[in-house]
């Protein structure tokens, strides 16, 4: 592979984990996952959003920064990573999830942990209609998110279209999966493998409808 770091990143619902699975174990590279089950504010979240806002993305954006920092402290040959996140999920979630006050003390803490952070050598964002979007999330069946609202995951979807057109770090290609299925289809699955195989620019190339 080409690339050393590669994040796989999307709304929620959008299959990022299971495309980092098949992508880490085609490549035998290093698998990273976001550990959001062990997130014990993530169930009130949904419940009283405003409440536990704050404690949930303090707790995630810790979690993360941990896992990356780790990796990268004890890889000693640098192997190749796929990641399931990547470190600016934070920031966007936060975005949406907090209150003024709590988002200015959030961002002091997050700009402090992003500048010991590695960026991605390639980033993939799968995009997906709200339409779509709701019926994987209803087809995996997770409690807490059963009752997450249309306008909440176009708000989100919206945040990270915004601050990848903006950002000058990564390389990104936008892979719309609406209509497709990756998973069970080999044929799909292999012109994103086709895809990561190349070089690209820094910033967000020509988007991809499938």
């Amino acid at each position: 592979m080409k690339h050393k770091f590669i994040a796989i990143e999307g709304n929620i619902g959008s299959g990022k984990t299971s495309l980092s699975r098949k992508i880490a174990s085609d490549y035998n590279a290093e698998l990273i996952l976001e550990s959001f089950a062990e997130n014990p504010f993530l169930p009130k979240f949904y419940k009283d959003p405003e409440k536990h806002g704050f404690s949930l993305e303090l707790f995630f954006m810790s979690e993360r920064y941990h896992q990356l920092k780790n990796k990268w402290i004890d890889d000693l040959f640098f192997s190749t990573k796929v990641a399931d996140y990547f470190f600016m999920k934070s920031k966007i979630f936060a975005q949406n999830n907090l209150q003024s006050d709590e988002l200015l003390l959030f961002n002091k803490l997050f700009e402090i942990m992003l500048s010991s952070l590695p960026y991605p050598d390639l980033l993939i964002y799968l995009h997906a209609d709200v339409k779509r979007l709701q019926y994987n999330i209803k087809k995996r069946g997770r409690a807490f998110e059963l009752d997450i609202k249309d306008e909440y995951l176009e708000s989100i979807q919206e945040s990270y279209l915004d601050y990848l057109k903006k950002q000058r770090k990564s390389p990104v290609l936008i892979l719309d999966i609406t209509n497709v299925d990756f998973i069970d289809n080999n044929d799909i699955y292999n012109r994103i493998k086709g895809l990561i195989d190349n070089e690209y620019q820094i910033g967000v190339q020509e988007k991809i409808i499938f």
